[in-house]
Order: structure tokens, then sequence, then C-alpha cells
């Protein structure tokens, strides 16, 4: 009986996961080819001037007609970087204002992601599409495959305190966020959840070596996956800390060398940080992007003209801050309500909260916050009371497709 029930859940969550596919990506295609917006777009204060007729000429890796609903701003340096490397220059430039030099934006972005589409651009390259068109298809493949893995590992991560139907409300609810439609864009997220949310499970599990692997790639795809070191940590170390239990751990080698698998994530953090991809990363974080790790300084300064710009100069940005606030507030309670049943998962989930909040820029937080598991669980915990269930999955939907409609007209949602 439970393989018939596993068999059944495995057989939902596929399906839903490719028809939210299907209609995600059609309603994209429908609403733009039905409906035409109003530019500029005035959500932060410098997207008045990203967002006109005329901001994305000669842009190639934006301007690509085959799937481009589903690529957008960063998506660009992604393309461009499984198509012609972390050299191309055909992403653009800008000139570091300290040192003179001129440094390629594509320095921005993490490895893996790109990288893994230049893998899948391999067998897809038999279709005889252009180079652009064919990495924009690798992108929302691995994307959504990644999406389909950190599903299946959602629903293993509540397993233990909910239900059968619980678990697939937490799956679904992630699908239906607001900000869930980056799961089929050409964008980290979706990869970023398969690789972080499976490496939590195996945690959970005590499998220590697939779980370190797993946060080791999830550091590669986005800085995030770093925090998973303190996920580690926090399972290596609560046996031990139970009384008594010094004598049967402290003793024995193997306890040391899961101790060493959950410094892994920080270890390949600093190997990627000091090689040429990260010294051009942190190079154009510091000048250009204006983000850093924990800059409080800084960050506090960019909420308070984030305020200011929101409240008294734009009424499309006071929207977009009022969902950014909604969903920290969201995600920074949720990873405080799971710390009792799951330590690993709630530190995990806050230090992504306090990484993003304290990251130097107000802006894409609604973004940062979907790979935080504990607010789906807490929002599933939230739905076991119908009317919430029903009132939560409407004004979901609806903001769902608000933004998902925004961001492939190349409006900024994040």
């Amino acid at each position: 009986m439970n393989n018939i029930k596993l068999s059944r859940t495995t057989r939902n969550i596929a399906l839903v996961w490719l028809g939210w596919s299907v209609i995600l990506l059609a309603f994209q295609w429908l609403v733009t080819s039905r409906l035409d917006i109003k530019r500029p777009d005035h959500a932060v204060e410098w997207s008045e001037h990203e967002t006109l007729p005329s901001s994305n000429r000669g842009k190639i890796y934006l301007l690509e007609p085959f799937l481009n609903r589903q690529v957008a701003w960063d998506s660009e340096y992604y393309v461009g970087i499984a198509v012609g490397g972390y050299d191309d220059p055909a992403a653009g430039a800008v000139r570091n204002p300290f040192s003179g030099q001129m440094v390629i934006k594509n320095y921005s972005f993490f490895p893996l992601y790109p990288y893994v589409m230049r893998a899948f651009m391999l067998p897809l390259g038999l279709l005889g599409m252009n180079p652009i068109a064919t990495a924009s298809l690798a992108g929302v493949i691995v994307a959504l495959l990644g999406t389909l893995a950190g599903m299946f590992a959602l629903k293993d991560l509540v397993q233990d305190y909910f239900n059968e139907s619980d678990g697939l409300r937490a799956v679904f609810y992630m699908l239906i966020f607001p900000t869930g439609f980056f799961f089929a864009m050409v964008y980290t997220e979706g990869l970023f959840i398969g690789l972080a949310f499976w490496s939590l499970a195996l945690i959970r599990r005590k499998h220590w070596l697939w779980a370190s692997l797993l946060a080791v790639l999830a550091t590669w795809t986005r800085a995030h996956g770093a925090a998973l070191a303190i996920s580690l940590l926090a399972a290596w170390l609560l046996p031990v800390l139970k009384k008594g239990s010094w004598r049967k751990h402290g003793g024995d080698w193997k306890w040391y060398v899961q101790g060493l698998f959950a410094l892994l994530p920080l270890a390949a953090y600093a190997v990627w940080r000091y090689s040429p991809l990260g010294e051009g990363w942190a190079e154009l974080q510091s000048f250009y992007f204006g983000r850093g790790m924990m800059t409080l300084e800084a960050s506090i300064g960019s909420w308070k003209r984030a305020f200011i710009y929101a409240v008294y100069m734009e009424k499309e940005a006071l929207i977009y801050y009022l969902i950014e606030v909604i969903v920290i507030l969201l995600a920074f309670f949720s990873s405080l309500w799971i710390i009792r049943r799951d330590l690993p998962l709630a530190l995990f989930s806050m230090a992504a909260v306090l990484l993003s909040v304290f990251s130097g820029s107000a802006q894409s937080m609604a973004r940062y916050m979907i790979v935080i598991p504990s607010m789906f669980i807490f929002l599933a915990h939230l739905g076991r009371k119908k009317a919430f269930d029903l009132i939560w999955i409407i004004v979901s939907i609806m903001l769902l497709g608000i933004e998902a409609m925004l961001f492939a007209f190349d409006m900024w949602v994040g």
C-alpha cells in the first residue's frame, strides 16, 4: 500500500508540474499576443530608463524571438555565458571607476547554471536552431527540471510532520507563489531549489556526503548555497549537544569526517570566490550592482531611499515594494515558526532571508525569497484551514498572473 501511495504522489506531483509549466508558458505567450503595456515602468528608481521600447536595442541575447517571453534582465548573461563564455563582450562591459579597467558583466553571475545550459545545448543543437535560441531552450528546460526536483524534495521535507495532502499543498503553493514563475524562466531559482532542497532533505536523512555535494553545487549556482553549511553544521552538532552524547560521537572518526563534509559548501564558495570568476564577481558587485555580504549601512540606506521613492514618488513603486516587504516578512516569520520542527532547515531559511535583505540593495526580494522552503511549509500549515486555502490560491494566482505578464513584457519584477 505504501508503494502505491508513493507512486500516486509521484505521479500527481509530476502531472501538476507538467500542467503548471504548459499553462504558465502559454499564458505568457497569450497575454503578450493579446495585450500591450504602458511604458516605461517606474517600479524602482532606475527602471524608467531600462523599460523603454528601445531599451533592449543591441542586446543580442534578449532579442531572439524564440522563448523571448522567458528571457529578460539577468537572463541575458546566463544565455551569453552559455553561448559565448564569460569573456564574451556581446553581453556588455562596464568601466571600474576605481581601476579604470573594463569588466565584462557576465562575471556578475555564478557558473553552474549557464554551464549546465551549455551541456544541454549539445543534444538540443540537433534541432537546428541558432545558438541563442538553443541556449534559451536549454535554460528553460534546466530551470523546469530543477523545479521538479525541488518539488519532490519539498514533499520529502514535510513528510515527517505533514500528511499527504498537506505536503502536496506545500508543493502547489510553491508553484503558484506570486514570483514562482521564475522557476520556469531563464533564471537560477529552478536549478537552485532542486539542489538546495534535496541537500536539506538528505541532511535530515543523515546522508552527509550527498547532502554536502549537492550543497556545493547549490553554492556554485547562487550565493545562498553557502548558507547550507549552517544547516549541515547544525545537524552534525545537534546529536553531540544532547546530554551524555559526546562520548558516543566524540570518539568516532566518522563523526569528524562528517564535520569536514559540513564545511564543503564554504570551501566551494572560497574556491569560486578567489578564482578569476569570483574576483570579477566581487568587483562588479561592489561598484556596479551595489551588493555585498551583510552590508548593513548600505542596505539600510537603500531601504530608506526605496521607502521615500515608493511613498512619495510613484504608485508603481509603492505596489512593487509592498509586495517585497510582505514576502520578506512571510519568509522571516516562517523561518521562526519552523525552528522547533526542523532546526537545520530553519537556519538555512533565516540565513537566506538575512543575506538577501542586507545585501546592499532593496530590490529583487520577492524573487530571492522563493528559495526559502520554510515559507511554503508555513503556508501549507495555514492552508489546513479551508477558507485560508481557497483565499490564498485566489490571491496568489492573480498576483502570479500579473508578475508573469510584467516579466514577459520586460517590466521589472525582480
